[in-house]
């Protein structure tokens, strides 16, 4: 039977990195510094023979309400309330504090079983400090080294006494999320995976927010509170999608904290793993230089892209679907008729349109041309337009066919491909996305020398 844990304690005790151990994968970011963590994250981990869904959180800290640290400790408490059993993690070798006393009392109210993990008792270091975790009335100490994975078989035998009935029945059979090659035009046998990109305070965690109808992910009027790059999956009026908020990205010449090269770098590795990226735009200042960079990222990338034209509620909207069309095919011809979607994340206005819009952008990343209308058109497209003669010699173009999907590729098989100039290649792009409806996904086009079958015989 599935379970789930949640990480507390106080901040810079290691709780990502006993994250980051237990998935196997270092998707939470970690620093020296305290207070690193902001969000909720989750992730699926194993242990031996138990799996199940872990919950970093961030450091529980005594704050206002409504400040950002009140915030994050109302977040902490929400997966406590969610979690089966906690893990309350100490630092060993400083030994407890009066924060760690204040949070065992409070993990103790919430009624969840709870194993008491003493953090970094590598070496002999952590001995007394470990001792003295008896003190919080909590049981017995784990000695533990979540940096060097020392203390995992106890670990182990403490989740299994803690949850005697979620660890002895296990599921056999896990859930079939289908195979990667997905017809068009059948809906998604997995979740589609979308990742949420923008500058900072573009909306990004509240329009996810909203979508999941509820405040699953921290945010306020601060620029930067997303740090992590946070997976949340739901399902929207059947639709089922498995979101990543991301921290938002300026530009590089901007950064020179080390955590915020980290975040940056954590949501452009949720972008390359995600099918769908929406780029959001904040319509108070649309199409920003910073914008077009991201944009232009994705496309490279080869994502399917969506535009989402956020917080539409603050601006006039008169003839605004006919203006987006028009700037974003000037500004981002490399994926000419990308879907524009004006919402608010704060509304809720327009948010059916955008998971329409992504549905139908995973449908055309998918798609696949049949080789025999694509060489019709390009035989109609040479007779249009033939390619230009360089050095006064001609070139051919043979054939063309698609071998494969996720962004749609071709191969173009011609004489002299090195000899093609750059603007035929976006000619045929251009035809080739008009022909067979392939709006705002990048297309590429790979150039190559068909074999000559005499090239080795002998005269």
């Amino acid at each position: 039977m599935s379970f789930t844990l949640a990480i507390v304690g106080r901040p810079n005790v290691g709780k990502s990195t006993l994250f980051n151990r237990l998935v196997g994968k270092k998707l939470a970011l970690v620093d020296d510094r305290p207070g690193v963590t902001r969000d909720r994250r989750e992730g699926d981990a194993t242990l031996g023979d138990l799996a199940f869904r872990i919950v970093d959180t961030a450091g529980l800290e005594e704050a206002d309400p409504s400040s950002l640290e009140g915030r994050m400790r109302a977040q902490t408490e929400a997966a406590i309330g969610d979690a089966d059993a906690l893990l309350f993690l100490i630092d060993a070798r400083l030994g407890l504090t009066p924060a760690d006393h204040a949070f065992a009392n409070m993990v103790r109210r919430s009624g969840k079983p709870t194993i008491l993990v003493a953090n970094k008792s590598e070496g002999r270091g952590g001995e007394a400090g470990t001792l003295e975790a008896f003190n919080l009335g909590l049981g017995d100490p784990i000695p533990f080294s979540a940096e060097h994975g020392e203390g995992l078989s106890d670990l182990y035998d403490a989740i299994c006494e803690a949850l005697p009935e979620q660890t002895a029945l296990r599921d056999e059979e896990e859930e079939d999320y289908g195979h990667d090659d997905e017809d068009e035009d059948a809906a998604p046998r997995r979740p589609i995976k979308v990742a949420v990109l923008g500058r900072p305070n573009a909306g990004k965690s509240t329009l996810i927010n909203r979508l999941l109808g509820e405040e699953r992910l921290l945010t306020g009027p601060e620029a930067g509170i997303t740090r992590d790059s946070i997976s949340v999956r739901m399902e929207y009026k059947g639709t089922r999608l498995e979101v990543f908020d991301t921290a938002g990205l300026r530009k590089r010449a901007r950064i020179d904290d080390k955590l915020e090269k980290l975040s940056a770098a954590d949501g452009l590795r949720a972008m390359k793993f995600a099918e769908v990226v929406v780029v959001l735009i904040d319509a108070t200042r649309p199409f920003e230089e910073q914008d077009l960079r991201i944009a232009d990222l994705v496309a490279r990338e080869g994502r399917a892209i969506v535009i989402g034209y956020n917080k539409t509620d603050l601006i006039p909207r008169g003839g605004l679907a006919t203006h987006l069309r028009e700037e974003a095919d000037r500004l981002l011809s490399q994926v000419k008729g990308v879907p524009i979607v004006p919402l608010s994340g704060l509304t809720g206005h327009g948010l059916d349109q955008l998971v329409n819009a992504i549905v139908d952008a995973y449908k055309v990343w998918n798609r696949r041309v049949p080789t025999n209308p694509l060489n019709k058109m390009l035989s109609e497209v040479v007779d249009n337009h033939p390619p230009p003669a360089v050095s006064g010699r001609r070139v051919k173009l043979r054939y063309i066919t698609q071998p494969k999907a996720r962004p749609p590729s071709f191969v173009l098989f011609c004489s002299r491909p090195d000899a093609v100039p750059e603007s035929y290649i976006r000619y045929l792009t251009n035809a080739i996305r008009e022909a067979f409806k392939l709006p705002g996904v990048p297309i590429r086009i790979t150039l190559r020398e068909k074999d000559n079958p005499y090239a080795n015989k002998s005269n």
